[in-house]
């Protein structure tokens, strides 16, 4: 709490950030239909000054700085990419509280292209799209721990071994609170 506190004493001081009207411009829900008669939500932090130019805004908060070189590399933030199409905000940054010591506030600022923004919705109408019919593709990466197939390109839970499915999904205690989702299977 102490590190909080001297945090946003340090943002006060700075001076750099101005949301106008709080009460519209922070925790902000978006709305966007997609193709399919769907809709993508996304919540933004806020929408407001930076330096005196407006900007789509997400406060982060870490034990280390963010990587500012090379240059551009903000811009291929997926998070910052997904908010600029939903919002068609191209200014965005982020607000970095470093959570150390002697408390630290980045101010890290991009421009997201018309292109970026294209190219994410087109991201997010296949991903809809591949959802809707059920087509999940294998992702590469770490597998998780507990995974028992190395040799798998999917990742998490095999849907092709009932045993593992059997292994793997127990319900839990207060499980069934969540019974109404089981509405939704066809």
């Amino acid at each position: 709490m102490h590190g909080g506190v001297h945090l946003l004493q340090k943002l006060a001081q700075d001076d750099r950030v101005r949301v106008l009207n709080p009460e519209k411009n922070l925790q902000l829900k978006m709305i966007r239909s997609l193709s399919n008669g769907n809709e993508f939500i996304a919540y933004v932090d806020a929408i407001g000054e930076l330096d005196g130019q407006q900007y789509l805004i997400d406060w982060k908060t870490t034990t280390s700085r963010y990587a500012e070189e090379p240059a551009g590399l903000l811009s291929l933030d997926p998070q910052l990419i997904c908010y600029s199409w939903i919002s068609g905000i191209r200014d965005v940054a982020f607000v970095v509280f470093i959570r150390k010591h002697n408390p630290e506030i980045q101010y890290l600022k991009t421009t997201i292209t018309e292109d970026q923004q294209k190219q994410f919705g087109q991201l997010v109408d296949s991903a809809a799209s591949q959802i809707e019919s059920g087509q999940f593709l294998p992702h590469s990466g770490i597998r998780f721990p507990m995974n028992g197939c190395t040799t798998c390109s999917h990742l998490g839970l095999c849907l092709g071994s009932q045993h593992l499915i059997d292994s793997k999904l127990i319900r839990s205690a207060g499980a069934s609170d969540l019974d109404w989702l089981d509405q939704f299977e066809e």
